[in-house]
C-alpha cells in the first residue's frame, strides 16, 4: 500500500486516477474505479445537459460508495455548453472533488468550486501552467505529458523531463498523467517526484470501460506508434488512435486547409460512433502512446492491483537489490 499526499488528500487506497475521457467517463468505468480504490472521474460534457449530468452522479452513487470526482473542460466554441449549469449540479449534487482543464475561462468555475469547498485537480501541460494553477489557489494538479492521449499542449515535452521539472518547482500534490499503464510506470513516476498516477486509455482497454470491444481490442494489437498528431496547425493538438480517418484528416491540415475542410472527419458524434459499433476506423477516438504497454482486458479491480503490487515489488526487491550495503 502506498501512502502518498495524493492519497491522504482526496481520501482513496491508490495513488492512481482515471481521469476524465468524453464518452468513457460514465458511471460504469468510475464506480469500478472507486470500488477498486482509486479515484475515478465521471466526465460532465459526456453527459447531454445538466441535469443529464445530476442523473449520472446520482447512478453513480448507487454503485459505489467511495470517493469519485466530475471532470469539467473548458474549451472556447462558438455554441458553448452551460459550463456554470454544470458546475452548480457538481455543487448542487455534494460531489467533493472536480478535475479541470482547457482555457483560463475555467477561473469563473474555479471560484465556484472554492466557495463550495469542493477540492480541484487541473490538468496542466507545461510547468508554467501548473504554477498559475498552484499560485489560483488549485489544490493538486494533473501534469500531462507528450505522451498523452487527448490534448498535450504545444511544447512537446515528455514526461521524463516535464514530471520531475514541474515536481522542483510545484509545491500542491501531482499526479503525473501521459504513457501510464503499469507498475513500472507508478514506480517511475513516484521517482520522478509524482504523487501518483493519472491514467486513460489503459483505462479503456478494461472489461468495465463502456465502448465496444473491438475498440479494445484494437488498443491491445496497437502499440507504440499507432498514434497520430493533428490540430497541429490550429494551435490545438490532438493525440488520436491513428487510422484512415486520422490520416486523412492530417493529410488535409497539412496541404494549409481551414479546419472547416476536416469538421466532417473529426467530429465528435463520428468518434463516438465508433466507440459504440466497434470499428477503430469509423472516426477519430484518443489513444496514447501507452497503447504499446497494453496487452490484455481486465477488470479494472484487477488491473489496479497488479499495477500497486507491481510497483510495490519494483521499489522493495528490484531497486532496493541494486544498493550495494556498506562495506
Amino acid at each position: 500500500m502506498f501512502k502518498t499526499r495524493f492519497t491522504e488528500m482526496f481520501g482513496v487506497e491508490h495513488p492512481i486516477a482515471q481521469g476524465g475521457m468524453q464518452w468513457v467517463g460514465t458511471a460504469e468505468l468510475v464506480s469500478a474505479v472507486a470500488n477498486a480504490g482509486a479515484l475515478g472521474f465521471l466526465t460532465a460534457l459526456t453527459q447531454p445537459d445538466p441535469r443529464a449530468l445530476a442523473d449520472e452522479i446520482a447512478r453513480c452513487r448507487t454503485m459505489t460508495d467511495r470517493p469519485f470526482g466530475v471532470n469539467l473542460t473548458v474549451f472556447p466554441a462558438i455554441n458553448a455548453p452551460d459550463y456554470n449549469g454544470y458546475a452548480q449540479v457538481i455543487i448542487d449534487s455534494g460531489v467533493k472533488i472536480v478535475e479541470t482543464a482547457g482555457t483560463p475561462a475555467v477561473a469563473e468555475q474555479w471560484a465556484m468550486f472554492k466557495a463550495a469547498g469542493i477540492k480541484i485537480i487541473h490538468k496542466c501541460t507545461s510547468v508554467r501552467h501548473a504554477l498559475s494553477a498552484e499560485r489560483k489557489g488549485i489544490d493538486a494538479i494533473s501534469i500531462d505529458g507528450f505522451e498523452c492521449a487527448g490534448h498535450p499542449g504545444e511544447d512537446d515535452i515528455p514526461g521524463l523531463i516535464l514530471i520531475p521539472a514541474a515536481a522542483d518547482k510545484v509545491k500542491i500534490p501531482m499526479l503525473a498523467s501521459g504513457g501510464f499503464g503499469d507498475g513500472r510506470g507508478l514506480a517511475a513516476a513516484l521517482a520522478l517526484g509524482a504523487e501518483g498516477i493519472n491514467m486513460g486509455t489503459r483505462f479503456c482497454a478494461t472489461k468495465e470501460a463502456p465502448i465496444h470491444d473491438g475498440i479494445k481490442q484494437a488498443i491491445v494489437d496497437n502499440d507504440e506508434r499507432a498514434t497520430e498528431l493533428m490540430f497541429r496547425s490550429y494551435r490545438n493538438t490532438a493525440r488520436v488512435a491513428k487510422n484512415s480517418v486520422a490520416a486523412e484528416a492530417v493529410r488535409i491540415e497539412r496541404e494549409g486547409n481551414p479546419f472547416e475542410a476536416i469538421a466532417h472527419l473529426v467530429k465528435g458524434a463520428r468518434g463516438r460512433e465508433g466507440l459504440l459499433n466497434g470499428d477503430p476506423e469509423h472516426g477519430i477516438w484518443s489513444a496514447g502512446l501507452v497503447q504499446g504497454l497494453i496487452h490484455d482486458v481486465p477488470s479494472v479491480k484487477d488491473l489496479v492491483n497488479r499495477i500497486v503490487a507491481d510497483a510495490e515489488k519494483i521499489i522493495s526487491g528490484r531497486m532496493r537489490g541494486m544498493i550495494n550495503p556498506p562495506e
